[in-house]
């Protein structure tokens, strides 16, 4: 395809006025947060509306804090929340012109979401998935038009980072495309994309490094701060891998690492034994209070309780409730 974009597409991507975002964990209240920056209207969807309520109230404390630092003015600030309304998976799905689901980086998980958006949407409304790694045309197939669906991966946190990974499943609409990739760039986003194989392009280079780190650690090669010193100043990566994979969520990463093992076998994805007896033990990173290191509480909304599990994912998933329906995690 062309690189440039049509004027029929930037036409539909500006007719976006609302987006739907299922999941209200870090990931989804971050792009929902990013687009009610950019003046669209958001539907911010958790399987409870508590849940989806708290999402927004997280995204209140980010922006306050934006407001202290003197980045954003406080009628700004009460622009943005007032374009973020909460509800519940089964809530106004038809009035939404463009979905996202931003839930936890499991299969079974998105089948199910993907079956209520299927239902719940308009025919011609494209349904994206933010997922960091599950295969866009498995995901398609819970569809009665799977060339609606695509991959649309922001990147953690996504008001601040600028990439988009979109990819295309095999029978994704070239107007699905060109939807997806005008909303992105509407987004202030720089595009690049993936062919539907695990991890598409980001993780796929990314998971391998940070399980080495992981296995560094386990074999007592260096502690985990010199580790992360040392690839820090040593490949001037802004953050050390360990310390990168704390703010994915621990859970996160392994979720990643198993679809790339499971899907390619081959061993190099193995993921460490290490890392998953962290991830038995609870210490899932930055959420939980610790992971490779140790954070302090995460700070509590207002109104709501500091909570371990406030969702994770430099690329895929945040927090958790189970859907009434299916039994599933939707956003942990």
């Amino acid at each position: 395809m062309s690189d440039e974009l049509s004027d029929e597409a930037r036409t539909r991507s500006a007719d976006i006025r609302r987006l739907g975002i299922i999941g209200a964990g870090q990931m989804g209240r971050g792009i929902a947060q990013l687009a009610a920056s950019r003046r669209i209207d958001v539907l911010l969807i958790d399987a409870i509306r508590d849940v989806a309520e708290g999402g927004k109230a997280r995204v209140a404390v980010d922006l306050a804090t934006l407001v202290e630092k003197g980045k954003i003015a406080t009628a700004e600030r009460d622009a943005i929340l007032a374009r973020i309304s909460p509800s519940d998976l089964y809530g106004d799905l038809e009035s939404v012109d463009f979905a996202v689901e931003a839930a936890t980086e499991a299969f079974e998980t998105k089948r199910e979401i993907f079956r209520a958006l299927d239902r719940g949407c308009r025919a011609d409304v494209v349904l994206a998935t933010n997922t960091s790694s599950i295969s866009i045309t498995a995901i398609a197939q819970s569809v009665t038009r799977p060339g609606r669906v695509i991959g649309m991966h922001f990147m953690n946190p996504p008001p601040l980072m600028k990439l988009v990974e979109i990819i295309r499943g095999l029978a994704t609409l070239d107007e699905t495309y060109a939807t997806t990739r005008a909303l992105a760039e509407r987004l202030d986003k720089t595009t690049v994309v993936s062919r539907d194989v695990p991890g598409f392009i980001v993780n796929r280079i990314l998971m391998p490094m940070l399980n080495e780190a992981c296995f560094a650690l386990y074999e007592g090669i260096g502690s985990a701060d010199d580790i992360d010193i040392a690839i820090g100043l040593g490949l001037r990566h802004p953050m050390g891998p360990l310390t990168l994979m704390d703010l994915i969520g621990l859970d996160t990463t392994l979720a990643i690492l198993e679809v790339l093992h499971g899907e390619l076998g081959d061993p190099k994805y193995r993921p460490c034994p290490l890392l998953r007896q962290y991830v038995a033990a609870g210490w899932l990173g930055r959420k939980s209070g610790r992971g490779f290191h140790q954070y302090p509480a995460p700070q509590a909304a207002p109104g709501l309780p500091a909570s371990p599990s406030t969702p994770a994912g430099t690329t895929g998933a945040g927090g958790g409730v189970v859907a009434p329906s299916t039994g599933v995690r939707i956003e942990p």
